[in-house]
Formats: C-alpha cells, sequence, structure tokens
C-alpha cells in the first residue's frame, strides 16, 4: 500500500485521476448525526444546498455544526437540521463556543456569534478579507481567527474590541491554541507556521517553514492528553499534499506523510488524542495513530473532488466528512474502508465535458454551484434561475439580495446576460454579491444563453447550481 522511505515518511501513488481543475476553482472562487456510544451504521446528513466547507461537533452535548458555500450554518442534532442565516457569502469554518453558543465565518470578512436558544446573531467586524479559520481558547473566552488580511483576529466572547496580530506576510489559513490559552499557533498561505504569546500580543518565533502554502494545522500529544498538560507536537497540511508532524519544543520535524495527493485539505484530531485524520484534495482520507505515527486507514472517501470538512464525534467512534456535495458522510472507524464513497452521484460541475454541450458546459463552470435551474431552488448561494427571462433583477422572494440589486433596474434577457459575462459582474454590477467572472468568447455566451433559456423555462425541474447574485 505504501512505500517507507525513512522513518515517518510514506510515498504512495494515487491511482484515481486528479481533478486538479475543481480544487483550483473552488480554492479561488458534513455534518453528523450526534452518534451514540459504540454506534456502528454509516449514516448521512442531508439539507445544505452547496459543498460543506467545515464541521464541528460540541463535546458539550455531541451536536454537530456545518458550514456550508450555500451561505448557512447547519446545526444538527440527530439527523434534523435547523438552519443559522446571516452571512452575505459562503460559510468557511464553524466552531462551537459551548453548548449555548457557536461562531462562524468566511468570504464575507465578519465573524458571526450565535446565541443558540434566541437564534440572534453577533455580528464581529474587523477583518478586511475572508476569513478561513477559527479557534476557541480553552477558557471560553476568546475567540481566534484567521483572515486573509494576513491578520489574526482575537474577539472577547463576552464582548469588547478585537486585538490584531500582524507578521504573516499572505494570508492566514488557520489557528489553534494551546492547553493551557497562553498561545497561539496560526498557519499561512506565506508557508510559516508561527508560535504567538498572547499575553504580550507578539511573535514568539517561527515553528516550521517550507515553500508551501499551510491550510491547516491541529495540536496534541503529551502524557496527559485530554487533561490539559503541554502539547508537544504540532501538525499541519499544505499544499504540497504533505502532512508534517513537528516537535513544538524543538521545532524538529518529528513526521512526513506524503501520497502524492495534493493538497492537505482537512485535520482532525480525535477527543482522546489517539488519532489524527487527515483529508486531500484528491478525495482520500488518511486515519494515523498518534501513539506510533502508523497509518491505520487510508481511502478513497470521495469519487469526486477533496474533503473540506472532517470531525471526529464526540465518543471518537465515528469520523464525520464533508466535500463537494452537500451531503455530511460519517463513517464508523470500526469498518472505514468497507462503505462506499462519497459522491456516487456526479454533481453537474463535475461532469466530463464531453458530456456536455458547450452551453451546459458553460453553465456547469460559471453558474451551477450557486444557482439552481429548478423551481423550489434549493438551498443555494443564489437564486434560482428558474423562468429568469424577463424578470426584474432583485425580485424573486425570500432571497437576501445586495442592496445594488435590489434597486437595479435590469430586466433578464438575452441582451443583459450577454452584458453581465462580457463586462463581468464586477463591472456590469458593481456591489453585486456574484464573484468576478468573464465569458470573453461570444460563442461561449451565446450557448450559454441558448442553454438558459431552455433548461430555466416554467416546466424545468433540472438540478444546478454555482456561487452569485444574478438575479
Amino acid at each position: 500500500m505504501s512505500l517507507s522511505t525513512r522513518p515517518g515518511q510514506y510515498v504512495q501513488s494515487d491511482a484515481g485521476a486528479a481533478n486538479r481543475w475543481l480544487v483550483a476553482v473552488l480554492t479561488a472562487v458534513m455534518t453528523s448525526f450526534s452518534a451514540p456510544a459504540g454506534a456502528a451504521d454509516f449514516q448521512t446528513l442531508k439539507g445544505h444546498g452547496g459543498p460543506v466547507m467545515d464541521i464541528d461537533v460540541s463535546l458539550d452535548s455531541g451536536a454537530v455544526a456545518t458550514a456550508s458555500f450555500d451561505n448557512s450554518v447547519g446545526l444538527w442534532t440527530g439527523r434534523s437540521p435547523r438552519w443559522l442565516e446571516g452571512h452575505a457569502a459562503a460559510v468557511k469554518v464553524v466552531r462551537f463556543v459551548d453548548e449555548n453558543r457557536i461562531v462562524s465565518a468566511g468570504d464575507d470578512n465578519d465573524l458571526l456569534l450565535w446565541d443558540l436558544p434566541g437564534g440572534a446573531a453577533v455580528r464581529l467586524k474587523g477583518h478586511t478579507a475572508k476569513v478561513a479559520g477559527l479557534a476557541v481558547s480553552p477558557g471560553r473566552d476568546l475567540i481566534a481567527s484567521a483572515s486573509w488580511d494576513a491578520r489574526l483576529g482575537l474577539w472577547p466572547v463576552n464582548g469588547g474590541a478585537p486585538e490584531f496580530l500582524s507578521g504573516h506576510t499572505a494570508g492566514v489559513n488557520a489557528a489553534a491554541f494551546s492547553r493551557d490559552g497562553k498561545r497561539l499557533y496560526s498557519g499561512s498561505v506565506d508557508g510559516s507556521v508561527r508560535l504567538w504569546d498572547l499575553e504580550k500580543k507578539a511573535a514568539l518565533r517561527i515553528l516550521d517553514r517550507n515553500g508551501f502554502g499551510i491550510n491547516v494545522l491541529a495540536v496534541g500529544g503529551g502524557p496527559g492528553e485530554g487533561r490539559g498538560d503541554p502539547e508537544t507536537w504540532l501538525a499541519y497540511g499544505s499544499q504540497d499534499g504533505v502532512t508534517r508532524i513537528v516537535d513544538i519544543e524543538t521545532g524538529t520535524r518529528l513526521h512526513e506523510f506524503a501520497f502524492e495527493r495534493r493538497p492537505i485539505l482537512a485535520l482532525a484530531v480525535s477527543p482522546d488524542g489517539t488519532r489524527l485524520a487527515t483529508g486531500d484534495g484528491h478525495g482520500y482520507i488518511t486515519v494515523l495513530n498518534t501513539q506510533t505515527w502508523s497509518i491505520e486507514t487510508d481511502f478513497r472517501a470521495a469519487l469526486k473532488g477533496p474533503i473540506w470538512a472532517l470531525a471526529f464525534s464526540r465518543d471518537g467512534a465515528v469520523l464525520h466528512a464533508g466535500g463537494i456535495e452537500n451531503i455530511v458522510y460519517s463513517w464508523p472507524l470500526a469498518d472505514l474502508a468497507g462503505f462506499d464513497p462519497m459522491a456516487t452521484d456526479t454533481p453537474q460541475f463535475l461532469k466530463r465535458p464531453e458530456d456536455m454541450s458547450n452551453g451546459e458546459r458553460q453553465f456547469a463552470r460559471k453558474c451551477s454551484i450557486c444557482h439552481a435551474l429548478s423551481a423550489d431552488g434549493g438551498r443555494k448561494a443564489g437564486p434560482t434561475l428558474h423562468n429568469v427571462f424577463g424578470r426584474r433583477a432583485g425580485t424573486l422572494p425570500a432571497y437576501p439580495y445586495s442592496e445594488t440589486l435590489l434597486g437595479s433596474d435590469i430586466v433578464w434577457s438575452a441582451e443583459t446576460i450577454d452584458r453581465l459575462f462580457l463586462d463581468g459582474p464586477d463591472h456590469y454590477i458593481p456591489g453585486s454579491k456574484m464573484p468576478m467572472q468573464r465569458i470573453v468568447a461570444q460563442r461561449d455566451r451565446d450557448d450559454l444563453i441558448d442553454y438558459l433559456k431552455t433548461a430555466t423555462a416554467p416546466d424545468t425541474t433540472g438540478p444546478g447550481a454555482t456561487k452569485g447574485d444574478t438575479q
């Protein structure tokens, strides 16, 4: 299965075809049931309208929270979701603060601190770019945020002005507190892992550095795992597809796990600290035993797309995973490789180009992640395009449009849709939530419009989805 090239390093070739196009597009542009101890059944959580970007499990209640590209947070007890709506763009990360509060963040640059009993949220503003990572202090009194504005934010849970830590030279993707709450670890696109003194609000040192961006990190180790003893190792995953384990005291690289599958996008440590799970851009999950630093299992969890989200259940018996589908999959660790992979139904944007007409292909690549074609629209980041021709922009009931579209006089037609993609949404509708993108070739725009005329007709019920605010 794997070739050991030196202690702690493994290399494995990927038999599946790499989906680099998907990872590149979505990187630039589930939750689980609360499993009782000993549960051994494969489960799914369904309801989100877009890819699942993050999962967290409450160690107090066992409840699950999910963050999705559909702009929403899902709160799950059993398999029934409660939706928390408030973000204006994709939600990339969510964390439980305590049994009654969670915090979420994403592409709208803000954090939302949710009061679960009442359902209200406090918006925490201060970052100037998307927030990619969150961490909650052991005392549950401080939230750390990692942002692409190259800063770390420190937010008092019970109110007060935030403080920001600067030092990274590029976007920050991940943050983790030390067990005593006095230090903070961070990982950045600049390729460095840094350790911060929270009392002095200053960087102590660089723990490790390489030529690839750091996506995720986690800490663990020590004889008293789970009892507050100091952590001894830090694990991080980066763009080169390598998971590295670093000695916190010395900065020595203890182990490296490489499978020629990149990038590493998710990390999770089991509650008892004995397992570390990783998810990568090729859809594989690897579970490592942290006592022996051996591989317990390595299996293809998704037939299509990456693994963005991983979390262990409260009892450590189940591993929850999320990725390109709008479903959370939950595997019993006793038989992780014994179940069929995720994403057995190929999403439209992952269909082979040769299986689609040019118009459908343009829709799949430019529109389908955020927009549906069906009348109900699903839980998508953007409004449904069903019956879009002849509709005034910003008028679909119950969709939270940006201010610029609420007052728009645009009526969607072949001409206005052509202009939208010729100029790009940022120029045609400044202030819209739709991402910057253009379709340069006239033939491609014409084919997209012809496809939409048929696919969005009132009797159409076909699925579809991509990011934006085009209505």
